[in-house]
């Protein structure tokens, strides 16, 4: 640059990589928020009433048939004023075997099951696990923020493993 010159033309590209920098940041943090925000939106349809027991009828199912993506069985309730041996189906996983018994929480006004105890706790907030992984990466590459995304990425990592030993 020639002494004589103004400095106007770095100090205008240095603004404009700042702008840039600070819109990928922005755009990539809000991707990053939506995923997790839509992770704990998938999880908690599931998660409200497997967490939020009171008044709800609780119980046990015996899966004695699997067809399709559900699994059916009779109902043991275990709150008072629930009548016993209606059949209520239960999403089929590979956690729900047939014969087996599961202590479950019935959804209000039908008669679908949901897993309670912390092994369906857990396996209700299995959405929010991958949006913690995915989120690791946007921000990891976007953000470039490697110790929050390490954060992220092993707490669903860990959120995971912790669904798959308790369904075991």
């Amino acid at each position: 640059m020639i002494p004589a010159m103004p400095a106007t033309a770095s100090t205008a590209r240095q603004a404009s990589v700042t702008a840039l920098r600070f819109g990928r940041v922005a755009a990539t943090g809000a991707f990053a928020a939506l995923i997790l925000f839509a992770g704990v939106w998938g999880s908690w349809g599931t998660a409200q009433h497997v967490m939020l027991t009171k008044g709800r009828e609780r119980g046990t199912v015996r899966v004695t048939d699997c067809a399709g993506d559900t699994c059916s069985g009779p109902f043991t309730p275990a709150s008072e004023g629930v009548r016993a041996g209606a059949r209520v189906e239960i999403e089929q996983s590979p956690a729900v075997r047939e014969g087996a018994t599961y202590d479950v929480v019935l959804k209000p006004g039908t008669r679908d099951a949901v897993r309670s105890g912390p092994a369906g706790v857990l396996y209700a907030w299995v959405p929010l696990g991958g949006a913690l992984l995915l989120a690791s990466v946007v921000v990891a590459g976007g953000m470039r923020l490697l110790r929050v995304a390490w954060v992220l990425g092993l707490s669903g990592a860990g959120l995971l493993t912790a669904v798959f030993v308790a369904l075991q």
